[in-house]
């Protein structure tokens, strides 16, 4: 919800409304007189209470001049379409694969994209591989991996009660303390490294109009699924980045599900002292490792 310096706003539609998305084109990455296409790289956000692109913008200008780049809000965040109802893992799923046809204009895009949308990221390339050359994932989890249901969990049990709900959303998600408060004590590592914008960027997201509608069916667990049941049927080069001190799914759930599929997951990568989102938390060093790895992958 806040943009870097040069980004344009474009949008496209999909199957379950208007996707937003971001892509720095204007002054100063317009390059007068250029004469051949670039790669498409595109940054997909996760989810959590005011999720939005916003999260990958202290990366993605890094690469505007090599890479045609594009980071969208997603379908229930940001300034993309809300539309009333209960999503599911298939929505998510569905809306990736129309975005980069709708996008990508019969190219194979290079797709970077974090947490639980990263394992939407895989079920999608398993679906559609022609549509995929690369994927670069931070902390790709089910939040369900190897039997564990989240869905069953206290937290998700009392966001499923009906009015409690939306009290939770309203006092204690789409609220600047509720916002700081989560991301220092469960996003990030160090709570010091969250500063007044990221904060600001992420409550302008969670009080966009039916943005609980999204919100809740992630906490509720309606998102979740086995990652595992799926990771071996992935054929695109990949490369895995994990946050040690990631709160909701650790390390050794990355581990397992990479040594599924070798062939595969070409990399994996635990970072030590950082969080769910390294993106934010340490942006530079995402910056670093994408840039490896796009060299390893392609």
């Amino acid at each position: 919800m806040i943009e870097p310096i040069g980004v344009a706003q474009e949008s496209v539609i999909t199957s379950l409304g208007t996707m937003v998305y971001y892509t720095p084109t204007l002054e100063p990455w317009t390059e007068e007189g250029e004469s051949h296409p670039k790669p498409t790289l595109l940054f997909l956000h996760g989810f959590g209470g005011g999720s939005s692109a916003y999260e990958w913008s202290k990366v993605y200008p890094a690469f505007a001049s090599d890479y045609r780049v594009i980071a969208p809000d997603l379908i229930g965040w940001g300034r993309s379409e809300h539309p009333k109802r209960n999503y599911q893992a298939n929505d998510y799923i569905t809306t990736i694969i129309e975005f980069i046809e709708k996008t990508c204009h019969n190219e194979k895009a290079l797709v970077i994209a974090s947490s639980l949308t990263a394992a939407f990221t895989i079920r999608a390339a398993i679906l559609r591989p022609d549509l995929f050359s690369a994927l670069i994932l931070t902390t790709p989890a089910g939040l369900s991996d190897f039997g564990e249901d989240y869905s069953r969990s206290f937290f998700a049990q009392l966001v499923s009660i009906p009015v409690l709900d939306q009290l939770i959303y309203n006092s204690g998600v789409a609220t600047a303390n509720g916002i700081l408060s989560f991301l220092q004590n469960r996003q990030f590592a160090h709570p010091e490294r969250v500063y007044p914008e990221i904060v600001e960027a992420y409550l302008k997201s969670a009080q966009q109009p039916n943005a609980q509608d999204a919100a809740l069916s992630f906490v509720r667990g309606d998102l979740c699924f086995d990652l595992s049941l799926y990771i071996t049927q992935l054929t695109i080069p990949t490369a895995i980045i994990w946050g040690k001190k990631s709160q909701f799914t650790g390390p050794e759930i990355g581990k397992r599900l990479a040594a599924m599929n070798p062939e595969s997951i070409k990399i994996f990568l635990e970072i030590d002292d950082v969080g769910l989102t390294p993106q934010l938390e340490l942006p530079a060093v995402t910056i670093g490792l994408i840039r490896k790895y796009l060299k390893i992958l392609i």
